[in-house]
This record gives C-alpha cells, structure tokens and sequence, in this order.
C-alpha cells in the first residue's frame, strides 16, 4: 500500500510578547518538526503584523509560514501540538491537495 501525501500550509502567529528570541525558537522548533515528519518545507516568515480582532488583549502577532508535504496524519497531530504551544496565538492548516 502506498503512502498517500498532500501538500499542506500551516500558518500560525505568535504572541511578540516571546521576544526575539522566543518568535526565532518557536519557529525553528516548527520547522524542525515539519522536517522531520514532511517534506519539501518552505518557511515563510511574515514578521510583526497587526490582528484583524484582538486576540486575549493582543492586537499584534508575529505571523509563520510552512509549506510541506506529508502523510495525512501529521497534520493532525501538528495542530495538536500547535493549540497546547504557550506563546502560538492562533494556527491554521490547510490542505493544498495532492
């Protein structure tokens, strides 16, 4: 049986309230995750923008993008680690088909 994968993005924004520091660790530790579980990953950083809606008080976020290719269950578990991550805001992955 083969191994079916996708393309997928994950954007996700981080509180700058982290710091320098905090923002770089977060995403490398983001995108050394997706390394290890994908491939074909593109890391698109965005910097400090602006919230459309405060989020918890916060009106700014430091915005990240991946771009990869994996198996359909690691996306799962990457949202998971995503929402339990103190200092990641909010995140969204979508699926960009085969």
């Amino acid at each position: 049986m083969a191994k079916i994968s996708a393309n997928y993005e994950v954007v996700f924004i981080i509180d700058p309230a982290q710091g320098e520091e905090g923002v770089a660790a977060l995403t490398e530790k983001f995108k050394t995750l997706v390394e290890e579980n994908g491939s074909n990953v593109e890391v698109e950083e965005w910097g400090k923008r602006k919230l459309a809606y405060s989020i918890n008080h916060i009106t700014e976020g430091h915005y990240v993008l991946i771009s990869f290719t994996s198996g359909a269950a690691f996306p799962k578990e990457l949202d998971r680690i995503l929402g339990i991550t103190e200092g990641v805001i909010r995140s969204m992955i979508v699926c960009k088909g085969e």
